[in-house]
């Protein structure tokens, strides 16, 4: 699943090409999303003008003025900018044609993603439903070590379910939280209450560092994404834990475990991030 960095990265691969840029034709050859689109869709966008090329978790944001065009990627999905005229191959759902000559194609193979459109008049957009409920960006000042902490307390969940939580933080997927708690030396085990104060800030200020060094480099090269110039990410090269299951750690050389929470891969250093169990009071 494309992750915060590969949609940031795509946001900014896609802007250069169609902010400020008037919307001339919407092609919808599949409406079956996630979310049926709607079918007046082409009616509301053509003649609008892209004002602004936004992202809010892993919702691509496209302003206009009268309103904002949503898009997620879901599972597998990509926007590629491509000259109008390119014909549509395999699972090519959505084409949004600029006057500048170019298009906005979105491919999503197992049809996970979404394009929903806010209309200006329901509000400001933060109250659309899927964005209401989302916790601060990560890289935001909003996102912090006393936040994190504050939250934290009476949560006997893990921390890395407690932090991939989008309620409580955008963005920590998989990858990257299994990466922010390596360096902050936590296993994922760990119920979240227990965290200190230190712990909380350590952890949020490296969820912030690989987050941006993700960002960065493009973005984690995963075999379903293909950033807007259909070129992989490169961050994968730089991993510490993830995916190195039996592999020498790379501070102390001890094997790396996989383990699964919550349905999901978890890479962790034994000698690095050992799990300190509780100790509970004998009645």
């Amino acid at each position: 699943m494309p992750e915060l960095p590969e949609v940031e990265t795509t946001r900014r691969g896609i802007e250069p090409k169609i902010d400020r840029q008037t919307i001339t034709k919407v092609v919808i050859r599949n409406p079956n999303l996630r979310w049926p689109i709607d079918s007046d869709l082409p009616e509301k966008l053509t003649g609008l003008s892209i004002q602004e090329v936004a992202r809010r978790g892993k919702y691509l944001l496209l302003k206009t003025a009268k309103g904002t065009l949503l898009v997620h990627l879901g599972m597998s999905g990509n926007l590629r900018v491509l000259p109008v005229g390119t014909p549509a191959q395999k699972h090519d759902h959505v084409d949004i044609e600029f006057d500048n000559g170019y298009l906005l194609r979105l491919n999503d193979p197992r049809r996970f993603g979404a394009v929903l459109w806010h209309d200006a008049s329901k509000g400001d957009l933060e109250s659309h439903e899927r964005l209401a409920d989302l916790g601060p960006e990560p890289l935001s000042d909003d996102f912090n070590g006393a936040y994190l902490y504050k939250l934290s307390r009476n949560r006997k969940v893990a921390v890395k379910s407690f932090i991939m939580n989008s309620h409580v933080v955008v963005g920590a997927g998989n990858i990257y939280a299994n990466e922010a708690l390596f360096l902050s030396k936590i296993h994922p085990l760990t119920p979240a209450q227990q965290l200190t104060k230190t712990q909380c800030e350590t952890l949020a200020n490296n969820i912030k560092k690989v987050l941006a060094a993700a960002i960065e480099q493009g973005g984690t090269t995963l075999k379903d994404f293909l950033n807007a110039d259909g070129k992989p990410g490169y961050f994968v090269q730089k991993l510490n834990v993830y995916g190195r299951d039996k592999q020498a750690c790379p501070v102390c050389g001890t094997p790396i475990e996989r383990l699964v929470l919550n349905q999901r891969a978890s890479y962790v250093c034994p000698k690095c991030q050992p799990l300190k169990r509780s100790r509970t009071k004998k009645a």
